[in-house]
């Protein structure tokens, strides 16, 4: 225990992880492939996946700090007659205040530039341009040190996806960046290497307009596990982790490993779909914590997010196996302009899942997006009514543990008197265009799907967002059961009826004709003393009014 390397927990410094017995998962590989193979190269990753740890790896590696790569595979690379150290540019952009408006943006442009020229002793005049002022750094620094500089930036578009809600803000910050980065391909003469990271590209007046052929390795399948963990690193690297958690909670290693794979995989950025990832943040504070939680999310869960899917009536369930052309993949379009499956997919809540001859299926990365997805949305439609989602969850958990129906129902009334009506307009047409596509509907069955979509997709992320296992359209021999949960030592099995006042539907006949379809269709069958439950929504309500439920004995 005491000989044992710790954990790099929060730590995205390269010089502090060696210099401090942490565990450093071997990445430099990546590393000298790209020196040996590219001028300008482009990474996109989701925040909280390496990617500043990536950039001060570079940094380490170009300044000639030997003793940090001793044991790494980049040490032959440093030792070879032909390697020579560089003067390093490190740009965080993270670091922009964006708070106080475009001006302060500037301000602060120039306050991270200036930084960096005294941390290289490189003196520049008293420019107020933010792109004169790089523009000074980098000849400043090639005279100095009578050699070319290497330029990393990291999180390239943090100032700009920020205003993923403000379309003007965002094109004024576009311009204002757009303006600072045209000063690299202006120095190319003075540039030995480019590094930049960020969430998105710029489809639009961006950066890649004023580089100089950059390389995008962020669908390279060779790049595909430069961030991230794959298990295999996870077994290689953390051992006596993954023995101690598992002891920790009363499983074997092997059944660990299962759970963490359903929880916390499933990150995918290869365009052939083959490497799946753990996010780093998420498997240390696994590690850390020994419990599973929703790590990743609840740390990058920004109001941005959240307005995002608010103001935009978005439900967790139409992005379920959604269908993209593979040209999206590549270009998903600027972060304040794109659709919404553009946007989820920049930032990380959805990956590649699947790839057919011409197209890509997006999906949730894993159990902890999933989740924290749909607590995101089911909080904001309770927090608009005034609702507690912590009362309503206890609730829900409090009927599912005790198989008290009425509790059940309660719970999932109070959150369908918060969805806002026009939840049910806006999205209609998804419902058409996202799960009936090829189908002919006409204008009463398109109602009716859309009102039944929104029903069960907002109350199946009611419980994912518990944190709650659940099933939705279970698949068995005689067809598919709308939502098999699973809490404590109960199993629930739910069909869903809506009962529409203009067909002259009785709720009372729509709960026992639900229930008897759970009968009929044999849903229980895989599960023994399930709880069986038919459930009739009034659409002129919007309540569960009647219910039929029966424990199968």
């Amino acid at each position: 225990m005491e000989n044992r390397l710790r954990l790099p927990t929060g730590i995205s410094t390269f010089e502090e992880i060696r210099t401090e017995g942490r565990v450093y998962v071997d990445k430099t590989p990546y590393l000298v492939k790209m020196i040996e193979t590219g001028k300008i190269n482009f990474l996109a990753r989701p925040r909280r996946f390496g990617k500043s740890l990536t950039v001060s790896t570079f940094e380490a590696l170009f300044s000639g700090r030997k003793e940090l790569f001793k044991g790494l595979f980049a040490e032959e690379f440093l030792n070879s007659p032909d390697f020579e150290p560089s003067p390093v540019i490190s740009l965080d952009m993270s670091k922009i205040d964006t708070d106080e408006g475009i001006d302060a943006i500037r301000t602060s442009i120039l306050r991270i530039t200036k930084a960096v020229a005294n941390s290289l002793n490189v003196k520049l005049s008293a420019t107020k341009s933010c792109g004169g002022l790089l523009d000074e750094l980098i000849s400043a620094t090639r005279k100095k040190y009578n050699q070319k500089v290497v330029i990393l930036i990291d999180e390239y578009d943090a100032p700009y996806t920020d205003f993923a809600n403000d379309t003007d803000m965002a094109n004024k910050v576009r311009g204002v960046l757009r303006n600072f980065y045209k000063q690299l391909k202006a120095n190319d003469a003075n540039i030995r290497f480019i590094f930049i990271t960020g969430i998105s590209k710029f489809a639009r007046f961006g950066v890649f307009s004023t580089l100089n052929n950059p390389t995008d390795i962020s669908l390279m399948p060779e790049y595909a596990g430069m961030c991230g963990y794959t298990e295999e690193e996870i077994i290689k690297y953390f051992p006596a982790y993954l023995d101690d958690t598992a002891k920790k909670i009363n499983t074997s290693t092997d059944e660990l490993l299962a759970r963490m794979r359903y929880y916390y995989n499933g990150f995918c950025f290869d365009d052939e779909v083959q490497t799946k990832l753990y996010n780093p943040f998420s498997t240390l504070q696994f590690f850390t914590h020994k419990k599973f939680s929703n790590f990743w999310v609840q740390t990058g869960r920004s109001k941005v997010l959240s307005d995002y899917m608010k103001f935009r009536h978005l439900t967790v369930e139409q992005f379920r196996n959604f269908s993209i052309p593979e040209d999206f993949a590549e270009n998903p379009g600027d972060v304040d302009t794109t659709t919404p499956e553009g946007f989820l997919y920049q930032c990380g809540y959805l990956t590649l899942r699947d790839r057919t001859e011409n197209s890509f299926l997006l999906d949730y990365p894993n159990t902890e997006v999933l989740n924290s997805m749909s607590a995101l949305v089911v909080e904001n439609i309770l927090r608009d009514n005034d609702e507690d989602f912590s009362l309503c969850r206890a609730e829900l958990l409090d009927g599912l543990r005790e198989a008290n129906y009425r509790k059940v129902v309660s719970a999932i009334n109070r959150l369908l008197a918060g969805i806002p009506y026009v939840d049910f307009s806006k999205n209609a047409k998804k419902v058409v265009s996202y799960h009936y596509s090829g189908q002919e509907l006409d204008a009463d069955e398109i109602y009716k799907k859309q009102r039944e979509w929104i029903y069960r997709s907002n109350i199946i992320s009611f419980f994912r967002g518990c944190g709650i296992k659940v099933i939705a359209e279970l698949h068995t021999k005689m067809g598919r059961s709308d939502t098999v949960i699973f809490y404590g030592s109960n199993t629930w099995i739910i069909e869903l009826k809506v009962a529409y006042k203009d067909k002259g539907h009785d709720p009372a006949k729509r709960a026992e004709e639900a229930f008897r379809q759970i009968e009929k269709k044999n849903y229980a069958a895989p599960f023994p003393n399930a709880i069986c439950a038919g459930m009739a929504i009034d659409d002129e309500k919007r309540q569960i009014t009647e219910i039929r439920v029966k424990s199968e004995e």
